[in-house]
């Protein structure tokens, strides 16, 4: 109930707050909508509908991509990385629109909220910065994504045909609009599941390491690290992972800096469940539709450690495959009130676990080699990941000395694949880093297209948009 409650905070405005600002945006933001504080919060609430009903499919989309995922009936071609098919064009597209949508509800609060009456000059700048915050990890998606893009800000709200913009120009908005969040939002979310300065924090450093930024994704990392406000959830079991950290009970945790909120609240529940889960393990009171899985025959799987926690969070399920198939058991949850958006869990965004992985190697990039604090924040989440108190030696600990810089970022790069399964992190991390080609032949035996590194401009975006070129536009192979 308590976790309904918050929901209800945060979700509950959304559908009437999107269909005013879809029926007439301007007269409902200018004359009728932002005169006072809660007016504004419901507008910015409004971003977070797009945002939520998105990721989900985002993730597991992601994670298909990578060396150790696989999609099931049309999801199954993203495992030829030879790029995508009609079918799948045309739900990457819908992806699109889902992020821009929430760029432009968040461009509405950006360009219609002033100080007046009923709203004071701070109420003004958290709420721009939280609409910022959320354009920013927006665009953050997008950019890696497809590339260049059509910058549509609070400036440009009027103008239908906007030009690509380079992906230095896109992370030039990022970067500028995370400077205004991490300045203005409170250190503390206003509501669980909004963000914080640190959650900005957080997400700067994510935007750091993929720019090469890395003393820069040290120190704000860093500082989240040394606020004190966040710890790894003790775990002895898979169980504990399931409920203690991604359960559908779970209002909020220690290591929780942003989530997407979900409750049992019919058509405002996580989608991922039936996604992932099958009929059989009892998991999901929906069944589940299996549409990705894993192998044990992998070498990503075979050579991972049997006494890591986290490598049970597969069952092997033979539903027509082979018996080495594999189903996620991440996200669980026995009394979801409807089959497709009615489960509890939260989908994690950001979670220290994080935090820590992302100080280990930029600190390491920096200094050239693993230092005693990088080691110290990767052995802290490979502790929990086999039981162990995190904050205190194991003898699973490994040790600075046994590494070299290059040896020490694959070491990092394959804890954060262990522990950010279906959370939309493998396949980012292995372009950026340059690993993907690497990886997906090892793990896979495949090579990757060109075509399969950026998805497809959409068609109803060369076609409506006449800033663009439907031939020089299109991001290559398609």
């Amino acid at each position: 109930m308590k976790k309904i409650l918050i929901y209800m905070v945060l979700a509950l405005p959304l559908a009437g707050c999107s269909d005013l600002l879809e029926e007439s945006p301007k007269a409902v933001a200018v004359e009728n909508f932002y005169n006072t504080a809660e007016e504004v919060e419901t507008a910015v609430n409004a971003i977070y509908s797009p945002l939520r009903d998105v990721r989900p499919e985002q993730i597991c989309i992601l994670d298909a991509h990578t060396d150790w995922g696989y999609g099931r009936g049309s999801r199954a071609q993203y495992n030829d990385f030879a790029g995508l098919n009609s079918t799948n064009i045309n739900t990457a597209g819908s992806r699109w629109n889902s992020f821009y949508l929430a760029i432009r509800n968040a461009n509405l609060v950006i360009a219609n909220t002033q100080p007046g009456e009923s709203i004071t000059e701070q109420e003004v700048a958290e709420n721009v910065a939280e609409a910022k915050f959320l354009r920013a990890w927006a665009y953050f998606d997008l950019v890696r994504n497809w590339g260049g893009l059509p910058l549509r800000t609070d400036q440009n709200l009027g103008q239908a045909d906007i030009p690509r913009s380079s992906e230095e120009d896109v992370y030039a908005l990022i970067l500028s609009d995370l400077a205004e969040a991490e300045a203005n939002l409170p250190p503390e979310p206003k509501d669980i599941g909004r963000p914080s300065s640190l959650a900005a924090k957080t997400l700067l450093a994510d935007v750091y390491l993929t720019l090469g930024r890395f003393e820069d994704a040290r120190e704000k990392s860093d500082e989240v690290i040394q606020s004190g406000r966040f710890s790894l959830v003790p775990v002895s079991s898979v169980g504990d992972f399931q409920q203690k950290i991604f359960g559908p009970e779970v209002v909020t945790n220690s290591e929780e800096i942003f989530y997407m909120k979900y409750s049992r609240i019919p058509g405002q529940g996580n989608y991922i469940l039936w996604i992932l889960n099958h009929p059989s393990t009892g998991l999901f009171n929906y069944g589940g539709a299996y549409a990705h899985y894993g192998d044990a025959s992998n070498p990503f799987y075979v050579e991972w450690d049997d006494a890591d926690i986290r490598k049970h969070l597969w069952d092997q399920v033979d539903f027509g495959l082979g018996p080495n198939t594999l189903v996620s058991s991440k996200y669980t949850d026995q009394q979801a009130v409807e089959q497709n958006k009615g489960a509890g869990n939260d989908l994690p965004i950001y979670r220290y676990a994080e935090v820590l992985l992302q100080f280990a190697e930029a600190d390491c990039r920096v200094a050239g080699g693993p230092t005693a604090a990088a080691m110290e924040a990767l052995n802290q989440v490979r502790r929990r990941a086999y039981g162990f108190d995190p904050s205190s030696a194991s003898a699973v600990d490994l040790n600075a000395a046994d590494y070299d810089e290059e040896s020490f970022i694959d070491l990092v790069l394959q804890e954060r694949a262990y522990e950010f399964q279906f959370e939309g992190k493998r396949w980012l991390d292995l372009k950026r880093t340059g690993k993907a080609a690497e990886m997906v032949l090892k793990n896979k035996g495949l090579t990757i297209a060109e075509a399969h590194y950026l998805w497809p401009i959409p068609l109803s975006e060369l076609n409506f948009n006449n800033a663009m070129d439907p031939q020089a536009d299109q991001n290559p192979g398609y």
